[in-house]
């Protein structure tokens, strides 16, 4: 027994070693810095429309609105927000802060019509507003794709467009600071976003000449002409993990790729909380199984996978005492991995030792993703089934 803990926990440390030194610093994820916002050469200030699909938000989507709608940008921005059968209020909740800023001109709501057959459905409404743009004529060189929940600080359109039109970017994603208040946030929202870009390293998605490409829903910049050279947004219209896909079909359309960029946030956040460890759970949960292609095989390589870079470390060592060196080395490499993360998000480094029982979380959050989708209730959000469900 001792023999084969030591053994995994060397392969443990060898896959520490890889991952420190060969995963394109993904550990190292922090905000870009700043851009001097100066006017753009030739033809001035891009034309913007927001697209903001909403189901059910209004306790959120007032305050992410207004956040749009105080946007501190010189060119033409406009925000159409898609009521996806809301039975909250939301509509009246974004319009309420459109008058209450006195700008309700600059703001569209349009309610979705019933989703499709094959149309997930956050990607049906962001079709609808897309499709509004032309319809009511509204000038767009870019569209920001954003969600009903996101809070962005007044320079952060600016930034964005600066960003892409300076580096030649066609699509340019921030993943927004998640809220990290409550002990459950505080515990595992970090990892979650570690976790994101282990699998997504931020180098490799932002190098042209890697195939890697990711992005974050909650907020996307896209110039408009790239996203219909790629297929348009129907071309994504069953995918699930839509945002990802999105960048995919931007960066590799036509031949090569073309310049994408994701960062984490310095100042956007999620106005969503997470008080509870089902919510965190339920999030993990939707998404996990789908990422994984619906594949037993994958599931089960992720499950030993984690169980060896997360499990083994801490459980060799304390078994093996001192002759367990190499554990204690792979243990010591994971914290130092997640300091810069939980700095990010202002936590003491004393939560570093014990992601090895976040990591047993998502473990069981991914086993229960499977679970739902063989139980035929894949993907579920706001009361919607979403993901493809295994026939029977």
């Amino acid at each position: 027994m001792t023999t084969v803990l030591f053994g995994l926990a060397c392969l443990s440390l060898l896959i520490w070693v890889v991952l420190l030194f060969a995963r394109g610093g993904f550990w190292r994820a922090r905000p870009a810095a700043p851009l001097a916002v100066t006017e753009p050469d030739g033809g001035g200030w891009p034309a913007v429309v927001a697209v903001v699909p909403a189901r059910n938000e209004a306790d959120a989507i007032g305050e992410a609105v207004g956040s749009l709608l105080q946007q501190d940008y010189a060119g033409a921005f406009h925000v159409v927000v898609v009521d996806d059968h809301s039975t909250d209020g939301t509509a009246e909740a974004a319009r309420a802060a459109a008058l209450a800023l006195r700008c309700p001109e600059r703001l569209t709501v349009i309610a979705a019509k019933p989703l499709p057959a094959g149309w997930s459905g956050k990607v049906w409404a962001q079709s609808q507003g897309i499709e509004a743009v032309g319809t009511l004529g509204l000038p767009a060189d870019y569209l920001l794709l954003t969600d009903a929940d996101i809070g962005h600080p007044a320079d952060a359109l600016a930034q964005l467009v600066v960003r892409a039109r300076a580096e030649g970017r066609d699509l340019v994603s921030l993943m927004v600071r998640l809220r990290c208040d409550s002990f459950w946030e505080k515990a595992l929202i970090p990892a979650f976003v570690f976790f994101f870009a282990k699998l997504y390293p931020f180098a490799w998605v932002n190098n042209p000449r890697n195939r890697t490409a990711a992005a974050a829903g909650g907020c996307m910049l896209v110039r408009r002409a790239a996203l219909e050279e790629a297929g348009g947004i129907e071309s994504i219209r069953a995918e699930l993990i839509d945002d990802c896909s999105l960048a995919a079909r931007i960066k590799h359309r036509g031949e090569g790729h073309h310049p994408i960029r994701l960062d984490v946030a310095a100042h956007s956040v999620s106005l969503r909380p997470y008080d509870s460890w089902q919510d965190i759970w339920n999030m993990i949960a939707r998404t996990a199984f789908t990422q994984l292609h619906y594949s037993a095989w994958l599931l089960a390589g992720t499950l030993a996978g984690m169980a060896i870079i997360y499990l083994v470390p801490p459980v060799a060592a304390l078994v093996l005492g001192p002759t367990g060196w190499p554990a204690w080395l792979a243990w010591a490499a994971m914290c130092c991995a997640y300091l810069p993360m939980l700095r990010y998000y202002r936590r003491s480094p004393l939560w570093a030792p014990v992601l090895p029982l976040v990591a047993l979380f998502y473990v069981g959050a991914t086993f229960a993703s499977a679970w739902r989708y063989w139980r035929g209730k894949g993907g579920q959000w706001k009361a919607r089934v979403q993901a493809p469900v295994q026939e029977r």
